[in-house]
Order: C-alpha cells, then structure tokens, then sequence
C-alpha cells in the first residue's frame, strides 16, 4: 500500500502525542503549554489519517458528480 509510510507516521505522532502529555505532568510549569502542543500534534496526525482514508476511497475510482 502506497500509504503505508504516512500512516506509519501518523503512529509515530499519536505516540509523540502521549509522551508530551507525560512530560507535562512531570513538568507542572510546563503542563498548560506541553498540552496544547500535545494536542496539536495529534490533531495534525488525524488529519494525515483522514487524508490518506479520503485518498484511499478516491483510488476506487471517479467519484460521481452532483
């Protein structure tokens, strides 16, 4: 599958994801910030998986017009 390595990634993001999150409890003048980055980070790896999943459906074929 051509995607393979995007959806690899999109792994890998969700795990950079959790460990920020752990960090942020280890570092508490940290935590508001490290969580929103930790949050972004997953939002971006949800966005590859959509896009890859959308791609994926295109590759059946056209896709009708309205």
């Amino acid at each position: 599958m051509p995607y393979q390595p995007i959806l690899d990634e999109v792994e890998h993001l969700h795990g950079v994801s959790a460990r920020l999150v752990g960090f942020a409890d280890q570092y508490p003048a940290t935590t508001e910030d490290l969580l929103t980055i930790a949050g972004n980070v997953r939002s971006i790896a949800t966005l590859l998986a959509v896009l890859v999943a959308t791609k994926l459906r295109g590759s059946d074929g056209p896709r009708p017009r309205d």
